[in-house]
Order: structure tokens, then C-alpha cells, then sequence
């Protein structure tokens, strides 16, 4: 059974009071969870390396498996977040206690400041214009 209920579309990212508004920071922040749902979807390794069982004999019931290299290793590669902060309440105190949602705003005006989309070739930029005619036709509208 795969992740999901086999859901292979998520729908409605940045939407809310029921899709009337768009709302850019919860874009970014429903981006992030989408991007952590699909690294689940694709698959968590089992192999001796994590499975782990040798450090979790050596380290023992009520052991710190925190301070292991492979705890570490591994942790670092299955959960790299953009803006979901899991730092400890002190170190995000000291860096200003930001909350989610202000930082997903933030990156969004980030993106749209800096962002510079690459020129969409010209025929298929006349293939889209010449799609919108055809609408507009047959909607009456032109």
C-alpha cells in the first residue's frame, strides 16, 4: 500500500478560505509539504546501514542514538526542509522567533523579487495566443 491511499495529486496548494483566495505564503509553505510527502512516497531504504541494528545494540535501551555519525547522516539526508524550523527553541528564539507562515511570506517575495523565468519560445508562445483567440471565439468573448 503506498503513501497516500495512491494519491498521486495534490490540489489546491496556496488556496484558501476554500479556494476563493490565493495566498502566496501558503504556497510556499503547502510547496514544502508536498516536497516532503513525495520523498516519503518514493520510498524509505531498509538495508544494514539503516537498519541500524549494530548501533542499537551497542547504544543499549535509553541510549543517546542522537550523538551517533549514522544518526546524523541519515537524519540530514531524509529531512531537509526550507522553512519548517526544528531547531531548538533557543536557537530560534535568538534568530527571532519567526513563526511559519512569515517566513513561507517572506521566501515568496523572495522568489517573486528575484525570480527570472526563462522566455517562452516564440511558437509556443503562439500557440498559446492563438489557444486564447480560439477561447475567446468560442466563448463570445472576442
Amino acid at each position: 500500500m503506498s503513501a497516500l491511499a495512491g494519491a498521486n495529486l495534490i490540489y489546491g496548494a496556496g488556496m484558501i478560505e476554500s479556494g476563493v483566495t490565493f495566498d502566496c505564503g501558503q504556497f510556499v509553505m503547502d510547496n514544502e509539504f508536498a516536497r516532503m510527502i513525495k520523498h516519503v512516497v518514493g520510498g524509505i531504504p531498509v538495508d544494514d546501514e539503516t537498519l541500524a541494528v549494530d548501533d542499537i545494540a551497542g547504544v543499549g535501551p535509553f541510549g543517546d542514538f542522537l550523538s551517533l555519525d549514522a544518526t546524523m547522516r541519515h537524519m540530514r539526508a531524509l529531512s531537509q526542509p526550507e522553512v519548517i524550523d526544528r531547531r531548538v527553541r533557543e536557537d530560534w528564539e535568538s534568530r527571532g522567533a519567526s513563526d511559519l507562515y512569515h517566513r513561507c511570506l517572506k521566501k515568496a517575495r523572495d522568489v517573486i523579487r528575484e525570480h527570472k523565468p526563462e522566455p517562452v519560445p516564440d511558437d509556443v508562445a503562439a500557440r498559446i495566443h492563438a489557444i486564447v483567440e480560439e477561447t475567446d471565439r468560442v466563448a463570445g468573448v472576442a
